[in-house]
């Protein structure tokens, strides 16, 4: 495993490890929670250090790393056997794990993991700190190793409902995928099934293509109905210049909307004056599924281009791939 020097982290070691997701590959895995409900987590994340408590148990019967002394130990004080037991296993792996041992916790909605140095400091009665420490080789961190944030509420909660363990220190359930998010790779299930998606989006995108002028109008209106939208005006109705004027009950919004099977920029352009002209409606959608040439929406926040690439990405969303099957076949 490589090294190099760092500067400033007061709790990191002189020499910090260096990681490649080669070397992630050979580490284990192990969640802490730093302190009561994580109160010492942003602590120990200013010093760089792991935390832990169990301050019952002396430094040097820890250091021996016999758990039944510790389970013994902590049975006399009114533990019951069971709790003893757990403590005494979690005080020896924060003695014993060394280097190959990635930890991780959630801190302000985020993964933070580090890998630590295998000498355990006392720290004693600190109800802020814990009463022992471990520095850090690799330091605090709450992105991978592409700089990419580990957001807590975007990884699978086959990972995060870890952090609701009711003790200190646990392995984790998955460490494959862990391991993957730590090195900002994408985990091969969930690959394999983002490739699934992105064909069958290809898919649908070749049959909205194929619809007839009726059916194209029909799942653009079964899109607006499933985002809350109701029609005003009949689809296809009598109004000159509109297909569709649709109504958000609940926010009261207004929207024009105009449905073509192929269009061009000239075209879109004439249909924002249309809008324009309008009164009462407050933003405009066109959905259009054969583009000729590029369409742009001259920057106005108040219109929206549905082409065929959305509406492929929206059909699917909704579950009309078996729909769209059926009335392109």
């Amino acid at each position: 495993m490589a090294y190099d020097k760092t500067d400033g982290d007061r709790g990191v070691l002189e020499t910090s490890i260096r990681l490649t997701a080669e070397q992630l590959g050979e580490m284990q895995f192990r969640y802490i929670k730093l302190g009561p409900n994580g109160r010492w987590s942003s602590r120990a994340i200013e010093e760089q250090v792991l935390f832990l408590g169990h301050k019952e148990v002396p430094h040097d019967l820890a250091l021996g790393r016999d758990k039944q002394q510790i389970a013994t130990l902590l049975q006399g004080i009114g533990r019951s056997a069971g709790k003893a037991n757990d403590f005494a296993r979690e005080i020896v792996d924060f003695y014993t794990l060394g280097a190959d041992t990635v930890w991780i916790t959630f801190h302000n909605g985020r993964l933070w993991w580090a890998i630590a140095d295998s000498e355990v400091i006392w720290v004693g009665e600190d109800e802020e700190r814990g009463a022992r420490k471990r520095r850090l080789l690799f330091p605090w961190r709450d992105t991978d190793l592409k700089g990419e944030v580990l957001i807590q509420q975007q990884l699978s909660s086959l990972l995060t409902k870890v952090s609701a363990y009711r003790q200190t220190i646990c392995k984790i359930a998955n460490p494959d995928y862990l391991r993957c998010k730590l090195a900002g790779s994408d985990d091969p299930d969930t690959m394999r099934a983002e490739q699934a998606l992105q064909a069958l989006t290809d898919a649908a995108a070749t049959l909205i293509a194929k619809l007839h002028e009726d059916d194209f109008e029909t799942l653009v209106g079964i899109l607006l109905e499933r985002q809350g939208y109701h029609r005003v005006s009949r689809l296809g109705g009598t109004q000159k210049d509109v297909d569709m004027i649709v109504e958000q009950p609940f926010t009261g919004e207004t929207l024009f909307v105009q449905v073509k099977s192929s269009t061009n920029q000239a075209g879109f352009d004439d249909y924002i004056s249309r809008f324009d002209a309008t009164p009462g409606t407050s933003r405009m959608i066109l959905a259009v599924h054969t583009a000729n040439g590029k369409l742009t929406t001259a920057n106005r926040p108040d219109v929206t281009l549905w082409d065929r690439t959305t509406l492929a990405k929206a059909a699917v969303n909704a579950g009309l791939a078996q729909w769209l099957i059926a009335r392109a076949g």
